[in-house]
């Protein structure tokens, strides 16, 4: 396959969410830049996926001149330094909730599995592209005990409803698609989450690369409605927004190579 036709496969597997997880996708756009570096190629890459800021900030470094093996050099460190925070942070016993498929979340349980933690994770299917399938093999794969709820019956997991209640969770972690000076964006249900989450008073945790931070105004991606109904009769209206905010107060820290901090330290550091 020449260069040209590999590149358009990339762009094309990053704009029908078939890469998944905001690394994943910065890592094949570095892959597609490198092989046909131009400012048309990074503009072409940017516009695939418009709610990535941490695909932006890679392709900017690679247009400065940053190498491809320092950018990597990085997200390697960034999970390594994760992993270890996720790992205090897990006690044996936990149920943790997640939502959709983070790398830097998957990895980190992974890692404390293999560290000796004993937890269990519920997690949610994520219509209507189902990436949240991917989280639970992944984490079955490496002998994670793994409940998946169907997205609606994310409360039932969530909250405890009285003592005898075996159904409920410890702790929320969640990836993130951008992080952003009055919260953070991640996928479509996050925000409804986190909300349910801090009124049962359950600590959520946000887990990614500090490099996803921006200043910069991120619009919500609005998808085909053919995701969520092939074929649908035509005077049925369907919105499918990819993703939403979660608002500050409802975020207990954040973890990212920077280490386990609340929000309001995390600014502080990273500006």
């Amino acid at each position: 396959m020449n260069k040209k036709k590999r590149f358009n496969e990339i762009v094309r597997k990053i704009k029908n969410v078939e890469i998944q997880g905001a690394k994943n996708v910065a890592r094949a756009a570095l892959e597609a830049y490198f092989l046909l570096p131009s400012k048309d190629s990074k503009e072409k890459l940017m516009s695939s996926r418009p709610t990535e800021p941490m695909m932006f900030y890679v392709l900017n470094l690679a247009e400065k001149g940053v190498s491809k093996k320092e950018i990597l050099n990085h997200f390697e460190f960034s999970q390594k330094e994760i992993n270890k925070h996720v790992l205090k942070l897990i006690n044996n016993g936990d149920v943790i909730f997640t939502h959709c498929h983070s790398t830097n979340v998957v990895n980190s349980l992974i890692y404390s599995k293999k560290k000796g933690k004993k937890f269990k994770v519920y997690n949610t299917e994520t219509r209507p592209l189902f990436q949240g399938r991917k989280t639970a093999v992944e984490l079955m794969k490496n002998g994670i005990d793994v409940t998946m709820f169907v997205d609606s019956a994310a409360a039932f997991a969530i909250k405890k409803d009285d003592k005898s209640d075996k159904i409920y969770v410890d702790k929320i972690f969640l990836g993130a698609d951008a992080l952003l000076k009055k919260g953070v964006i991640n996928k479509i249900g996050s925000g409804m989450f986190a909300e349910i989450a801090s009124r049962n008073k359950i600590p959520v945790y946000i887990i990614a690369d500090s490099w996803k931070f921006t200043k910069d105004k991120i619009k919500i991606e609005q998808r085909s409605l053919n995701e969520v109904w092939d074929k649908s009769p035509k005077n049925i209206k369907i919105k499918n927004p990819a993703f939403e905010f979660i608002k500050r107060k409802y975020i207990s820290g954040i973890i990212t190579e920077l280490g386990l901090m609340k929000y309001k330290e995390f600014l502080r550091k990273i500006n």
